[in-house]
């Protein structure tokens, strides 16, 4: 009996931090709409199409950490609480979540997208036509250490070292000095999350979405703040940003930018996906579809060297819930 006893010391201190894999996933929902208030009205109904979808969407994937794009803000958070409601009801249930408030939206006061006019959705620190559309949030089975976040939502763009800000053609700054002082980077958000896993290490979840390189003039504005919304991890990483993340690390979220196809500046989404502090697990699969440009790669989870990746992969194409795929990872920390 003592040898069994003392076998089964050994096997079990030999044993992973976590018997499971953590199942990792990030999925543009598309769940904004025109006004305030109108997303938290669909998910407390059974009528919304769309909403379904998107339930059935992350029940069939079933992550245990979850970053979502494409949600509405609100201040006391009820859209998210009514979403993972539902999700309850449909067998996943997320107790810890996170909604901080996103740039989309939120006023300037000044003209920042140069077309002469100050108050339009362009002119809001992330497009949008009222506070909080389109944001982000975090969805967890495990604690999220809140009083740990780092949220780098208000860092404006030209204090993010190396930033590639627009210029006139005569050089001075666009569209003007004084937007540039307020300009913030982030369209949507930029945080950096750390969770608690199970009698196992903690992972800190890097989420953000970028804006589209599109939709501006030959200052190449949204193209240049989207390059460098992407960098903006790499110089986290790097410390030049304060502490750098420790342990284990995965980035998730929107880059909308893909590798080779489409608009933007290319380069870099290829540097993050090839910094050999990372993971490329998905490497080469578009996630999302849109009309005129086919499939493009514009969503990421890149999980740091420490990790091993158990699998990945995407959900079945669900135009009815969103033009992106949710993509997903298994994770189990890296043994010796």
């Amino acid at each position: 009996m003592r040898g069994l006893a003392a076998l089964l010391l050994c096997l079990s201190l030999a044993a992973p931090l976590f018997a499971d894999p953590i199942r990792v996933a990030s999925f543009n929902a598309e769940l904004s709409r025109k006004g305030p208030g109108l997303l938290l009205r669909d998910l407390q109904h059974d009528k919304d199409l769309q909403v379904a979808a998107v339930i059935e969407v992350i029940a069939n994937a079933r992550p245990d950490i979850l970053a979502l794009q494409g949600i509405d803000w609100d201040l006391e958070a009820r859209a998210l609480t009514a979403l993972a409601d539902r999700l309850a009801k449909a067998g996943v249930e997320y107790p810890y979540r996170l909604a901080l408030r996103p740039n989309s939206g939120q006023d300037s006061g000044l003209d920042l997208d140069g077309d002469g006019r100050p108050g339009g959705p362009g002119d809001a620190q992330g497009w949008g036509r009222f506070t909080g559309q389109g944001g982000i949030a975090v969805l967890s089975r495990f604690p999220i250490l809140r009083q740990e976040v780092r949220d780098f939502t208000p860092l404006l763009w030209r204090d993010l070292p190396g930033a590639e800000l627009p210029t006139h053609p005569h050089g001075a700054p666009f569209p003007s000095e004084a937007a540039q002082a307020a300009q913030r980077l982030s369209s949507t958000g930029h945080w950096a999350v750390p969770i608690a896993l199970p009698d196992g290490p903690r992972l800190t979840l890097l989420t953000f979405q970028a804006g589209p390189p599109v939709f501006d003039g030959p200052e190449d504005r949204n193209g240049r703040r989207n390059a460098d919304e992407i960098r903006l991890w790499q110089l986290y990483l790097d410390g030049a940003l304060g502490p750098a993340p420790t342990g284990h690390v995965v980035i998730a979220g929107g880059a909308n930018l893909d590798p080779e196809r489409g608009a933007g500046r290319h380069r870099a989404i290829r540097s993050l996906l090839a910094d050999p502090r990372l993971h490329d697990p998905l490497p080469g699969r578009p996630t999302a579809e849109f009309d005129g440009s086919g499939p493009l790669r514009v969503d990421y989870l890149l999980p740091s060297i420490d990790w091993r990746v158990e699998a990945a992969g995407l959900s079945a194409p669900a135009p009815k819930a969103s033009r992106h795929r949710l993509i997903w990872v298994d994770l189990a920390p890296d043994q010796p």
